[in-house]
């Protein structure tokens, strides 16, 4: 069976290699479009504090699938996934926020192993783990939370898809009756995924299919510490991540570097500029949290088009008119927890496989003619 996956961003790059693994021949075309959300984004798979019920039973099984995935693809590909356990922190000033965020983080862990030990901390503890943490932010800390780097699990995914076979093309890719043509070139198909991120929605718009997907622009900044008076030295690789009672966030990776951000900013369209305000925004916020990060030093701003449904949830499955094209998108900032695991699901679905996750709320569908 061949199955065409279009896009290989964090979905795409899941789809291909779970397909691979179960046998299909596999093409895998990628644009290579400037600010692909993957290459940008973050990396936090810590989703056991979110305050979204509708969002957090898929998020959870997302995370909770990571281990898994990581020890398939050390059998199958040398490229590092770069996804390590590290903890979180649920970080804040008012005591009442931590005791809500501690008691629901504690019941899902009853349900949700890869949560880990769930623990209140005062502020000298919290930033004893995270040094540059503002000293009065007391924090729960998550011992299960994780991070990735988006490129390379990407990279991971995409080396075993390779040696099982798949073959990857870059060209631009339409939809096509039953296959995909790229660049003029015609291929047939049995099944196609549409993982093309914030550009998924016009992909399927050649088949009169409108899926209400748009870009959502995200900046995010990488700070170097190894230049900060009493950080210098301190290792970084095992700081957890920090998720503040808001959008923002910072995580740190092992080479003396923090990620901060990120905007989001619906309506931009695909503008792939770092903005004054943009900027600013992405900072202000990072030294309310951690002023201890003053003196860092800008190393980049990234920008990335996050492909934000209009209710906020994935989009997987088949279009109904068109049952052999399966789509993989709407992931929003949450792109590198969710999509490994939904690239699982969408491999099934495109081998008329069953599904171990009930993606009906997900449906294409739902916004009218998908």
């Amino acid at each position: 069976m061949r199955v065409i996956v279009i896009g290989s961003g964090i979905a795409g790059a899941s789809a291909a290699y779970h397909l691979a693994r179960r046998g299909a021949e596999v093409v895998v075309v990628d644009a290579d479009r400037t600010g692909a959300a993957t290459a940008a984004g973050a990396g936090i798979i810590s989703p056991w504090a979110t305050r979204d019920e509708l969002h957090y039973p898929f998020a959870a099984a997302a995370a909770s699938y990571y281990p898994e995935l990581v020890a398939e693809l050390g059998e199958h590909t040398a490229e590092e996934t770069s996804y390590a356990v590290v903890g979180a922190l649920v970080a804040s000033a008012d005591e009442a926020v931590l005791r809500a965020a501690h008691e629901r983080v504690e019941a899902r862990a009853a349900t949700r192993p890869a949560a880990g030990e769930v623990a209140l901390l005062d502020p000298a503890q919290a930033r004893e783990l995270f040094p540059p943490l503002a000293p009065e932010l007391a924090a729960v800390h998550i011992s299960g939370g994780a991070r990735v780097d988006g490129r390379r699990i990407r990279a991971s995914m995409l080396d075993a898809a390779r040696a099982r076979g798949a073959e990857l093309r870059s060209g631009h890719a339409e939809l096509d009756g039953d296959g995909v043509r790229v660049s003029g070139e015609s291929i047939a198909a049995d099944a196609v995924v549409v993982a093309a991120g914030a550009w998924s929605g016009e992909l399927v718009a050649a088949l009169g299919v409108r899926i209400d997907i748009a870009p959502q622009r995200g900046q995010i900044s990488h700070l170097g510490v190894a230049d900060i008076a009493g950080i210098a030295g301190t290792p970084t690789a095992r700081w957890p991540v920090v998720s503040p009672v808001s959008s923002h966030y910072l995580l740190a990776f092992p080479d003396a570097r923090v990620v901060v951000g990120a905007t989001r900013e619906t309506g931009a369209g695909f503008d792939h500029r770092v903005t004054a305000a943009g900027q600013a925004e992405v900072l202000e916020q990072a030294l309310a949290v951690a002023p201890g990060l003053r003196d860092a030093t800008l190393l980049e701003t990234r920008v990335g088009f996050r492909p934000a449904s209009a209710d906020g949830q994935p989009v997987l499955g088949p279009l109904r008119d068109h049952p052999h094209v399966v789509l993989a998108s709407g992931f929003g900032s949450g792109g590198l927890t969710l999509a490994p695991y939904a690239g699982s699901l969408v491999a099934d679905l495109a081998l008329g496989e069953p599904v171990s996750f009930d993606l009906t709320p997900f449906r294409p569908d739902r916004f009218g003619d998908g």
